[in-house]
C-alpha cells in the first residue's frame, strides 16, 4: 500500500503501516464524543443570569428581569449608569469587600470592581 501525497508531505502513515521515526495519524472522535464536545461547548458559551427564590420553603430559580452592573465594572461606572446608591456599606476584610444597595438590587465590589450583583426578591 503506498503513501498518499498528503502523509508523504507530512510523514504521517496509517497506522499498522508505521515506519520508524514517523507520526501516527489520530484517529477521529466517535459521532457521540462530537456531540457532547458540541453541547458542552453551546453551554459554556450561553450566557446565563437567573435568581434564585424561597417560595412555600421551596428553592424556584426565575431569570433576572432587570438589568444589574456587569462583573469587572468599575465603581465609577456602576455610579454614572445607575445613580447614587440608596447606601453603601463600608469595606470588610482582605480583599476588601464592599456592597451597595440599589432599589431591587446590590452590588459586590472588590476593591473597586463589580464581582456580583444579586437581584433581591419580592
Amino acid at each position: 500500500m503506498g503513501r498518499q501525497f498528503g502523509d508523504a508531505i507530512h510523514g504521517i502513515v496509517r497506522a499498522g503501516h508505521r515506519r520508524p521515526g514517523s507520526i501516527v495519524a489520530p484517529r477521529c472522535y466517535s459521532w457521540g464524543m462530537k456531540t457532547l464536545l458540541a453541547l458542552t461547548l453551546a453551554l459554556c458559551a450561553t450566557p446565563l443570569s437567573a435568581e434564585t427564590l424561597l417560595v412555600n420553603d421551596q428553592v424556584q430559580v426565575k431569570p433576572a428581569a432587570m438589568e444589574l452592573p456587569a462583573r469587572g465594572a468599575s465603581m465609577a461606572t456602576v455610579e454614572t449608569r445607575f445613580g447614587a446608591p440608596r447606601e453603601k456599606h463600608a469595606a470588610v476584610g482582605k480583599p476588601p469587600i464592599t456592597r451597595w444597595d440599589y432599589d431591587g438590587f446590590s452590588v459586590y465590589f472588590e476593591y473597586q470592581h463589580v464581582i456580583h450583583a444579586v437581584a433581591h426578591g419580592g
